[in-house]
């Protein structure tokens, strides 16, 4: 049997579809807050601040990320990565801030004080990209476990469907880290590339991003965790 040929243009469409997924996203949460119930419940504006709370901070940790001398200078694809995420993560925190304020809230923000604590936490221990990566995905993986829940608790129709709009998103965000992290983890960091060699991908490339069949939500953030006070 003959090699087969893989089209690596593949992965730049799946690139380039990230985008359209966000964009899907804000284009639904523009139509949520058209549509959204003035009188929504005090739990329902507490999950949004706490949304953007999760937000602010994975904005605040990737440019962060972005200054750092072995990002700023080092595997492009990377440091794409991470600038299209601050754009993305920005727009979905002024997202929730809309929502909670058009609900008769406030903005918040403020970063998430429970996982700004994991990052202080683990900011002494970031030595190169592996790290970095490592942290990012702790981070999507809460946001997208708490966007999940919220998108089954929120009361207000027009509220689950933003939660469930950005959801995606942050799962696509942690898929590709995951996949990035296994390529490091495995001392081929020049995979991490667009286009990619896929002859060389191991074996797990195409399911070490995708571990759960179903999203769960067990750790998801409570609506008071990001809440204003």
């Amino acid at each position: 049997m003959g090699v087969q040929r893989i089209d690596t243009r593949l992965l730049k469409q799946l690139s380039e579809q990230s985008q359209d997924l966000n964009s899907d996203a804000m284009r639904l949460t523009h139509g949520s807050l058209v549509g959204m119930d003035r009188t929504v419940s005090r739990d329902d504006i507490r999950a949004l601040q706490t949304a953007a709370s999760l937000e602010n901070l994975a904005v605040s940790v990737y440019r962060t990320a972005a200054g750092l001398p072995f990002i700023k200078h080092g595997n492009r694809t990377v440091a794409a990565f991470i600038a299209t995420t601050i754009t993305q993560h920005s727009a979905h925190a002024r997202a929730f801030n809309a929502a909670a304020m058009n609900a008769g809230g406030v903005a918040q923000t403020a970063v998430n004080p429970k996982y700004a604590a994991v990052v202080k936490q683990a900011l002494p221990g970031i030595k190169g990209p592996a790290d970095v990566v490592a942290l990012a995905v702790t981070l999507e993986d809460a946001a997208t476990q708490t966007y999940v829940k919220n998108t089954g608790e929120v009361r207000d129709v027009q509220l689950r469907k933003l939660f469930a709009s950005v959801a995606p998103v942050e799962a696509q965000h942690r898929a590709t880290l995951l996949a990035v992290q296994a390529l490091l983890g495995a001392g081929r960091p020049e995979l991490v590339a667009i286009p990619t060699d896929v002859s060389k991908l191991p074996a797990a490339a195409g399911s070490v991003a995708f571990p759960q069949a179903f999203y769960p939500s067990k750790n998801a953030s409570p609506v008071t965790e990001g809440a204003v006070k």
